[in-house]
């Protein structure tokens, strides 16, 4: 009889054949008592490599909602195409509550305005939760650079076209995508240099290689302090509490809101009650002191906001994107 129990535990932990198939009939009584909730471990997919801003997020997240969610949470790093492998692969998972993607960024926001991708932002995924809401700053050197502020830049922008270099995380991402807009609304003429990171167009700017860079929050990091670079607007609705003498693009005339969002979403089928059940636990996590931690450290605030709320976000920022390009 021990024999048995220990191949039912095991079977309701890694859905291992005789175990999960003598669990079958307590689990689904269990669910229907309690709720759905994942009887396995979850993959949590993240479009970039370890160790940068995105894998931090989920993995910090998972830390702080563990006890909640019950079930080993593996972060997966699936990098390439500025997030869209990851993407497409969550697109195609089952729909059975074990995978889940970090979205909101370019490969759901900017990518799919510029090329195809092999989904649909709009339809193919099912948004749970939205964790931050991180401010994008446009960026100039500091020590022995140019430019002071951005109406200095703007000025010399527009006598001199095309002049006045700009890097990004590469073609297509949302770091392109938001001089693109605002070129359009500004009625001035930008060049492209991509990169393939922030990381790179840090150190560009730093090496004087371009004029302008675009640096999200979580990027800044001691640059900022030590004077290297110098932020001179932030694409926002409000002023960074990270940066609060920074003043948005709003303010300087130019309506364009380009925030580099980051959440969970899971392939389109999945269920009411599962979308609940994650809502609900990584809501919680949020509440920890482990979450609070990390937002103190950025310097952001709670970047919450439910499901329906995060998906309406994403795509207000990629039909503005689209709008921007057809007007090119």
């Amino acid at each position: 009889m021990k024999a048995i129990h220990r191949r039912a535990a095991l079977g309701g932990v890694l859905g291992l054949g005789l175990g999960l198939g003598l669990a079958t009939p307590r689990i689904l009584r269990a669910q229907q008592a309690a709720g759905w909730r994942p009887m396995r471990p979850v993959q949590l997919v993240v479009g970039f490599a370890p160790g940068g801003g995105s894998d931090v997020i989920a993995r910090t997240i998972a830390e702080a909602a563990a006890s909640f969610i019950a079930q080993p949470m593996i972060v997966v790093n699936r990098p390439g195409a500025g997030g869209a492998l990851a993407a497409e692969g969550v697109a195609r998972a089952a729909p059975d509550g074990l995978t889940l993607l970090l979205a909101g960024g370019s490969e759901s926001t900017s990518l799919p305005a510029h090329r195809e991708v092999p989904y649909d932002p709009k339809s193919s995924f099912r948004s749970v939760i939205r964790l931050t809401r991180h401010a994008h700053f446009i960026c100039v050197r500091g020590k022995r650079g140019r430019f002071s502020d951005m109406r200095q830049v703007m000025e010399e922008a527009r006598a001199e076209p095309g002049r006045i270099t700009h890097g990004s995380a590469g073609a297509g991402t949302l770091s392109h995508s938001l001089f693109i807009m605002l070129e359009r609304r500004a009625g001035a003429e930008f060049l492209h240099v991509p990169y393939t990171g922030g990381g790179p167009v840090a150190q560009a700017l730093l090496s004087g290689d371009i004029d302008l860079g675009v640096q999200a929050s979580d990027e800044l990091g001691g640059l900022v302090a030590s004077g290297d670079i110098k932020p001179i607007a932030v694409a926002s609705a409000e002023r960074a509490p990270s940066q609060p003498s920074v003043p948005t693009l709003r303010e300087l005339g130019f309506d364009v809101v380009a925030d580099n969002q980051k959440g969970w979403v899971g392939p389109a089928g999945m269920t009411d009650e599962m979308v609940a059940f994650y809502h609900d636990s990584f809501r919680r996590g949020m509440a920890t002191p482990t979450w609070a931690r990390f937002l103190e450290r950025l310097g952001e605030a709670d970047g919450y906001a439910d499901g329906p709320g995060f998906q309406a976000a994403m795509d207000r920022l990629l039909d503005d994107i689209r709008s921007s390009l057809s007007k090119g």
